[in-house]
């Protein structure tokens, strides 16, 4: 990473778009930022706003189906909202609040003072911002997508969709593949090459593990999708049959395409989660985890195996008897690694000294809710008793005790955990505690019923439904259980706007930690580690301030870190933060060229939603406009000076 040292603070941009580094504030700061804790914190306002969005769509579903023959919505713009509330939760809100904890916390787990490619960190988030509202936008002109998250083929072909609410799934989805493929090299590369002297790859903390895993998840899994989404495009822009059946193409070929993507995709937005729960459980248990090395082992194995069942999604379709055994055998053979992790948390805090914060809550919960859709799951791998649930309510029901009793509740705990690392401030326990119970009440009230309903055969993606199918009463239960968990989101964003600025002021080591990131101030400065530190073990923190809650580890030598008041930090610490030329550490230029190079990029894409409207000549002129501009944008990225 070429870098240049940061002069005083206050500088402003050159004519080139480049700062002469420091701490900048202001808008201009936040668009040409490459700090990875900036882009990190953008992340999480960009995701935690899609997530009210999808909130929003979720409960204008459930208001339809709330009683029986239900009129809120028509039947078009219900398909739009099952579409777009699947695909915002997977794609703008689950994954990149993932990718914010990755961004924040991968630097200051392993001692780096930034990511290996901060301007790509930077270009990252823009492509998914734009490439979000690309697909969200829709909505808004009743064109937003409309064939299921999922995108089945020949659904989606010409002959039976024909607007352009699939291109806009088509080519948003390759937009964030993109955003999607570039972080995942920038954090391999960075996890690889910039741990802090001593950071062997068993001492990292288990969060950094998760996320590792899942970067390789992300580099394998998207192209297969990418693949299907491009065959897509072709039979709609440009007359291919990739899935025409009348042309000789086989009608499963999608399938497997998508979920040879998708199932890897579910391990891609729940170990993160679980990398969190991992932080959070030995915190407040004041022991350490439990299992360790199996829990890696077990992160690792999850992940390979998941290349291995996304055909237990397809047992209706006819496989036949061996290939049924085969996907049915990988099904279970994953629960194994999954039950391991479980009973490492409950091992982790049996008979330590819990303290009940918020951030323990939600990860207690994560344990308990995701062992309940991991349960649902299991079920799934005997293709006799899939077939009698696949497509009912009783998926949709495993589907979201899965990911949100599991990742969502985890990505709290997250938040709740690290809101005083990031910045500075406590969040309030007392309304984080209305919240917790709040979102834990209304989740199970909403979900739980949906298995019932399920296995009276209620079809999943019904519009409406007539009296008498014995669904009215657990429809109406999921319905207020999401008015439950909308008054539990209104109050989590009250009190992270409000906490910003009244929370109690928090030390650096806000919660007794074990781990690096707890070594420096909160919220951290612009170089993260004055002076990198030096690791012999998993917990140096409970090394030198509790060493008898790692007895049997190894300990941090007296010259790797020291402790001061209330919090622990690498030697030679500025106690009087200023800026990093002070301390003679260089630094990263910001740049707004990311920016552009990811507008114009998406902008080039756009420009082939007008081959649809039969304009060739101005989706050519857009398109190559738009190429040449983000060729420039790149040319001027990467020829500028970083220091």
């Amino acid at each position: 990473m070429a870098t240049t040292a940061a002069p005083a603070p206050g500088q402003t941009p050159t004519a080139g778009g480049s700062y002469a580094a420091g701490e900048q504030t202001g808008i201009w700061s936040w668009l040409a930022t490459v700090d990875h804790k900036r882009i990190g914190t953008l992340y999480l306002w960009t995701a935690l706003s899609f997530f009210i969005v999808g909130g929003i769509e979720a409960f204008i579903i459930r208001l339809q189906l709330m009683r029986p023959n239900g009129q809120v919505v028509s039947a078009e713009v219900y398909n739009q909202l099952f579409t777009m509330h699947g695909t915002t939760m997977v794609f703008l809100v689950i994954m990149p609040l993932s990718a914010a904890f990755f961004n924040y916390l991968i630097p200051l787990q392993i001692g780096a003072r930034d990511v290996a490619f901060p301007r790509l960190n930077a270009f990252s988030y823009w492509v998914y911002l734009f490439g979000g509202v690309f697909m969200t936008i829709p909505i808004f002109f009743g064109a937003a997508p409309n064939g299921g998250w999922f995108g089945y083929a020949p659904l989606t072909t010409m002959q039976f969709s024909g607007g352009l609410n699939i291109d806009f799934w088509v080519i948003g989805l390759q937009i964030l593949g993109i955003s999607s493929l570039a972080a995942a090299f920038n954090f391999i590369t960075t996890i690889i090459n910039m741990r802090a002297p001593g950071m062997t790859l068993m001492r990292m903390p288990i969060f950094t593990w998760m996320s590792f895993i899942v970067q390789f998840l992300l580099i394998l899994a998207f192209p297969a999708i990418t693949i299907a989404l491009v065959f897509l495009q072709f039979d709609r822009f440009f007359g291919t049959q990739f899935y025409e059946i009348a042309a000789g193409a086989d009608p499963l070929l999608w399938q497997h395409l998508f979920w040879v993507f998708g199932h890897p995709e579910v391990y891609i937005l729940i170990l993160p989660a679980f990398g969190l729960a991992s932080e959070i459980l030995p915190t407040f248990s004041k022991k350490p985890l439990f299992g360790y090395n199996v829990m890696v082992y077990s992160g690792i194995m999850i992940g390979f195996l998941g290349f291995g069942v996304w055909a237990h999604h397809m047992f209706a379709v006819g496989m036949g008897a061996t290939a049924d055994t085969i996907f049915s055998m990988a099904t279970m053979l994953i629960g194994i690694p999954t039950g391991v992790k479980i009973f490492n948390w409950i091992a982790t805090m049996w008979g330590g000294q819990i303290r009940f914060t918020v951030a323990m809550k939600f990860a207690i919960a994560l344990v308990a809710l995701f062992t309940i859709g991991g349960i649902s799951g299991v079920m799934h791998s005997s293709p006799p008793t899939d077939l009698q649930q696949t497509d009912t309510y009783f998926i949709v029901a495993h589907f979201h005790y899965v990911l949100f009793g599991g990742s969502i509740m985890g990505i709290m705990g997250g938040i709740y955990f690290y809101y005083p690392k990031m910045t500075g401030r406590y969040m309030s326990e007392k309304i984080g505690n209305w919240h917790f119970w709040l979102f834990f009440i209304g989740m199970n009230l909403t979900f739980f019923p949906m298995h019932f309903s399920g296995m009276l055969g209620m079809p999943r993606r019904i519009y409406s439904y007539d009296v008498g199918q014995g669904w009215e009463t657990f429809n109406f239960q999921s319905t207020i259980g999401v008015m439950i968990q909308g008054l539990g989101l209104i109050l989590f964003v009250y009190n992270f706007l409000k906490s910003k600025k009244t929370g109690a002021v928090a030390p650096g080591d806000a919660w007794g930690a074990g781990t690096l990131e707890w070594s420096i101030p909160s919220p951290p400065p612009e170089y993260n580690f004055a002076q990198l530190p030096v690791v012999t073990s998993r917990y140096p923190l409970w090394d030198l301030k509790h060493p008898e809650m790692t007895a049997g580890l190894a300990h941090s030598g007296p010259d790797a870190m020291t402790v001061t008041d209330s919090h622990a930090t690498p030697m030679h610490e500025e106690t009087e933060y200023k800026n990093a030329a002070d301390l003679g550490i260089p630094m990263p230029f910001p740049t707004i060229k990311p920016l552009f190079t990811a507008l114009f990029l998406v902008l080039m894409f756009s420009g082939l939603l007008f081959i649809h409207l039969d304009l060739f000549p101005v989706a050519l002129t857009i398109m190559i406009g738009c190429a040449a501009a983000f060729v420039g944008s790149l040319y001027g990225w990467l020829t500028s000076p970083l220091e």
